[in-house]
C-alpha cells in the first residue's frame, strides 16, 4: 500500500536513500525533517549532498535534487528539530513517518508520538557494519516493547564508525517497510542485516502487555529526553521476541 504522504525525520545516511526509493516508488508528497547543515564528514555516506553543499541545511540540499529529479513529487523542507511541542501535529499530516535519525532520545519520541497518533513510524538504525529496521503500527509493538527504555551505553557514530553503504541498504529497506503494513496486529517484525557476511534475518517481535507506551491500559507521553547517543545499537536480544 503506497502512502499518499510521507514524513522524512533526519537526512543523513538513512533518509537520504529512504527519500530517493521512496520518490522511485511513486510518493506523492515528501517532507524532510532535520536541524543539521552537511558537512564535510557527511558526503561518504549522505548521496544527497554533494561538497558544493557543505554548510548548506541538509533538507534544503536533499529537496533541491529531488525536485530535480522527481519534478511531480511535492518536497517540503523543514530545517528544525523534532520535539515534544511539534511532533504530534507533524505525525497527524502524514500517512507514514520514517525515523532516519542518529538520537536515541528521538527514537522513542517518535515511536510514542506514533502510538498516540496512530500513525506508522518506520524505525532503523546503523552502527558498524549492522543495521535494524521494523515497522512500528500505532497499536505496537513500538520501539518500548522491543528495548523497553533508552540505552545510555551506546557509543558515538564518531567513536564506532558506521559503514556508508550499510546505512543506504538500510534506508532503502525502510522505504520499503513504509509501503508494507504488517500483517498480523500486536506482531512487528525487527529486520536485522550483518554487513560483514551480507546476512539477513528475521526477529517476531510482540506488543508487550505491560508496556507504558502501547501495552493494555497505557498511555504514551510525550517527551524531550535526547542524548548524544549515536543510535539504538544492534541487538540480537530484543526485550519481548517470539519464535
Amino acid at each position: 500500500m503506497l502512502p499518499a504522504s510521507v514524513a522524512i525525520v533526519g537526512l543523513g545516511g538513512l533518509g537520504c536513500p529512504a527519500s530517493l526509493a521512496l520518490a522511485r516508488l511513486g510518493v506523492r508528497a515528501l517532507t524532510l525533517v532535520d536541524p543539521d547543515v552537511v558537512d564535510v564528514t557527511n558526503l561518504h555516506r549522505q548521496p544527497w549532498h554533494h561538497p558544493a553543499d557543505v554548510g548548506r541545511p541538509k533538507v534544503e540540499s536533499a529537496a533541491e535534487k529531488l525536485r530535480r529529479q522527481f519534478p511531480d513529487l511535492r518536497v517540503e523542507a523543514r530545517q528544525a528539530r523534532v520535539t515534544a511541542g511539534s511532533v504530534e501535529a507533524l505525525f497527524r499530516a502524514h500517512d507514514v513517518v520514517l525515523d532516519a535519525t542518529d538520537g536515541v532520545g528521538t527514537k522513542f519520541l517518535l515511536s510514542d508520538a506514533g502510538v498516540i497518533t496512530g500513525t506508522p513510524v518506520v524505525y532503523a538504525g546503523v552502527l558498524r557494519f549492522e543495521g535494524l529496521a521494523m515497522r512500528l503500527e500505532p497499536r505496537g509493538p513500538c520501539l518500548r516493547c522491543l528495548f523497553e527504555t533508552p540505552p545510555t551505553d551506546v557509543p558515538t557514530c564518531a567513536e564506532a564508525g558506521v559503514l556508508g553503504a550499510m546505512a543506504g541498504l538500510v534506508g532503502g529497506l525502510q522505504a520499503t517497510l513504509a509501503t508494507r503494513p504488517n500483517a498480523q496486529p500486536g506482531l512487528g517484525l525487527l529486520h536485522v542485516v550483518d554487513g560483514r557476511d551480507l546476512s539477513f534475518r528475521v526477529v517476531k517481535v510482540r506488543r508487550r502487555g505491560d508496556c507504558v507506551a502501547c501495552g493494555e491500559g497505557a498511555k504514551a507521553v510525550l517527551r524531550d529526553e535526547d542524548d548524544p547517543s549515536c543510535r539504538v545499537p544492534p541487538s540480537t536480544s530484543p526485550a519481548r521476541s517470539a519464535p
